[in-house]
């Protein structure tokens, strides 16, 4: 039985794809991070999101940070994906991140974030009913969904890492991303 080949060190990875290349594919180093680099990729959307509701932002407004976000980390998938597996041997290797950064951001769009000054019916959580409550569990909640739809890879996810390149590592985060997010907005509609 043929075993992978050795996990790589990050010196490694930059020196045979580049600085900026081995940076796009890891999130600026979080593919690196140990353990669950899955984890930690799936992080910077979820921490922007909230900061930017905390900061009273406009739902359009975090809305476009996620599709920011998600246009990064299709880009830097689709480009140096294939360049990352031909690095570490590896189809969609561990370090590689850039597509959960992609996928928790299809999970963060679209929805009805809470403000401060409110609309009529501003959903809210805790018994403060505090927007900045409602905000950060929206957050919470949006994270381990998207990692537990992207651990699992339920269909048609699970088949679509079996693509070539960049697409493979890609697309069943997107669908998972995407899977977390309607069962999010679901839950967020009918509880509040």
């Amino acid at each position: 039985m043929n075993e992978p080949p050795p996990r790589p060190s990050a010196a490694a990875v930059i020196r045979s794809m580049g600085f900026v290349p081995a940076m796009a594919v890891t999130s600026c180093g979080l593919g690196f991070l140990r353990p669950a680099s899955g984890t930690w990729g799936s992080l910077p959307p979820a921490v922007v999101a909230a900061a930017l509701a905390a900061a009273s932002v406009p739902g359009w407004q975090i809305d476009l940070a996620m599709l920011l976000l998600l246009a990064i980390g299709c880009v830097a998938c689709l480009r140096f994906g294939e360049a990352a597996e031909r690095v570490t041997g590896r189809k969609d290797p561990g370090q590689v991140v850039a597509d959960e950064v992609a996928g928790q951001a299809v999970t963060l769009l679209a929805l009805p974030w809470a403000v401060p000054d409110g609309w009529a019916g501003t959903p809210t959580l805790g018994p403060d009913g505090s927007p900045l409550v409602f905000n950060l569990g929206l957050a919470l909640a949006g994270f381990l969904l998207f990692r537990v739809f992207d651990i699992l890879k339920p269909p048609p996810a699970n088949g679509l890492q079996r693509l070539g390149g960049g697409a493979g590592i890609l697309v069943d985060d997107l669908i998972a991303g995407a899977m977390a997010g309607v069962l999010l907005q679901i839950a967020v509609r009918l509880l509040y």
